[in-house]
């Protein structure tokens, strides 16, 4: 096991994990790293965490110090500063008519390098873009597309559950989701049933899908053959949740039966 802090760099971001040294952390402390991007000003969310190191990817980089009041304000500056770089930015796009939607920007916090995100339909030549930013702020521009996904993420609002999106709230890694992931659940393929606001299979189906995998562990499967007081039947559906049958028992029709109460 590997004792790591977590830190993200922006309200409900990516966690990610760092050698705390011989720091002595807390949650909400901020702190200056070093990330493959250069320096970065983020908030400690995860404090003295065990992990095993076959999770680390990479080589885990230290917390270089805690922040100072003059770390804060450098990182202010550089919130301000990029606010007025995503809107110049945008103002470039419409006048070159580029079929993309900015949707952030943000500065390294040794401000080594101004990174903008984007969200478009097909693949942009960005090229001409990215040397007009890098003439008006003289600093390295890196242009990043992002999914539908990290839109909604950014953007919020509410699931079908009628809560505030996973993604917005608690999520911190939008790890991919599959169409197995619902097969597993019984859940209808029904894309009105599965996909989230932002038309891709919803979060959830990621997070639920080991619990489900478990429980169907102990349960039998479609077709298999069961016991009941009615007589032997098939087993044509399952509810993992109740961990209950629906079986088809010959000349008597189909009945529920609990898994703890089959024979």
């Amino acid at each position: 096991m590997t004792k790591v802090v977590g830190v993200n760099f922006k309200p409900h971001g990516q966690v990610y994990y760092f050698d705390p040294d011989k720091l002595n952390l807390k949650n909400k402390i901020t702190v200056i790293v070093e990330t493959e991007q250069g320096l970065q000003f983020g908030t400690v969310v995860s404090e003295n965490t065990d992990i095993l190191a076959s999770k680390i990817q990479g080589k885990l980089k230290k917390i270089i110090r805690i922040a100072n009041k003059s770390d804060y304000l450098k990182h202010k500056k550089n919130l301000k500063d990029a606010a007025s770089a995503l809107k110049k930015c945008r103002q470039i796009v419409k006048q070159n008519n580029l079929k993309m939607h900015i949707i952030d920007a943000s500065y390294t916090f040794d401000r080594d390098k101004l990174i903008f995100r984007f969200l478009a339909d097909n693949r942009i030549d960005f090229r001409e873009l990215a040397r007009q930013l890098a003439a008006i702020y003289k600093v390295r521009i890196e242009l990043r597309q992002i999914g539908v996904r990290d839109k909604a993420k950014e953007i919020g609002g509410y699931g079908p559950c009628g809560q505030k999106l996973c993604c917005a709230r608690f999520l911190n890694d939008l790890n991919a989701v599959s169409i197995n992931m619902a097969k597993n659940q019984n859940i209808a393929l029904n894309p009105t049933k599965i996909n989230g606001v932002c038309g891709r299979l919803m979060c959830c189906l990621k997070y639920e899908d080991d619990y489900y995998t478990q429980s169907r562990k102990s349960m039998l499967k479609i077709g298999d053959k069961i016991n009941t007081e009615y007589g032997e039947g098939t087993v044509i559906g399952l509810d993992i949740l109740k961990q209950k049958y629906k079986v088809n028992v010959p000349n008597h029709g189909i009945v529920e039966v609990d898994k703890n109460e089959s024979n």
